[in-house]
């Protein structure tokens, strides 16, 4: 049977909260990161000079054609292999796990930020050009604003979908929510009560995610127009 007691104290006892917290954190700074560095792949993604172009395109192939799964594992377990430098302290599950989701989320943020530029009209740089702004000015006032509206919904999209994959990394050990959560389990074989308490701070952070995304949405439309 279903043991309330013991799903509520699950739900609001500090195991379940701490890997709740470090999912967060995990997932924002991946997001900060790739995020940061997306704006500019995706700028050269439309290089005039082709080599930029392909790499750019190759690192998008590789990174978002290979399982989160493979390449957690082979950052967590290769990297070491490959280089002493990874055999070291510093090289914890939680940087394991920030370097490959970061690699997969700048794959998959390229793309979506490069179609956002892609959207902006020409005439808008020509005309900011023609009066007097120069590149940089005309990339940060001009299409940057109106690529990351246009992106908006898909950024938030996966930002939720990072979060969820964070759970993947279980399999490195890093006492994120489901690791926590499968630990619970393994001492105490109840599997609803544990299951549901993780459930619901999932669809907690989904949901705040969620009516973040449509107060900016509404935000930045009344700004348009």
């Amino acid at each position: 049977m279903f043991d309330s007691k013991l799903f509520l104290t699950a739900l609001f006892g500090w195991p379940l909260a701490k890997g709740a917290l470090l999912t967060l954190v995990l997932s924002v700074l991946v997001m900060t990161v790739a995020l940061a560095i997306s704006l500019a792949t995706a700028a050269l993604a439309t290089s005039k000079r082709r080599w930029i172009r392909l790499s750019i395109a190759a690192f998008v192939w590789l990174f978002r054609g290979a399982p989160a799964l493979l390449v957690l594992l082979f950052i967590w377990n290769g990297l070491p292999q490959m280089s002493a430098v990874f055999r070291s302290d510093w090289f914890s599950p939680f940087v394991a796990a920030f370097l490959a989701l970061a690699l997969i989320q700048i794959a998959y943020l390229t793309e979506i930020l490069r179609s956002s530029y892609a959207s902006i009209g020409k005439g808008q740089s020509e005309g900011a050009a023609a009066l007097g702004l120069h590149r940089g000015q005309i990339f940060f006032l001009i299409i940057l604003p109106q690529a990351l509206r246009v992106a908006l919904p898909a950024l938030v999209n996966e930002f939720i979908s990072l979060l969820k994959a964070t759970s993947l990394a279980t399999v490195i050990s890093l006492k994120e929510l489901m690791t926590v959560t499968q630990f619970a389990i393994a001492t105490s074989f109840r599997f609803l009560e544990w299951y549901g308490a993780a459930l619901i701070y999932y669809m907690s952070m989904v949901s705040v995610l969620t009516i973040f995304q449509i107060k900016l949405e509404r935000m930045l439309a009344r700004g348009h127009r």
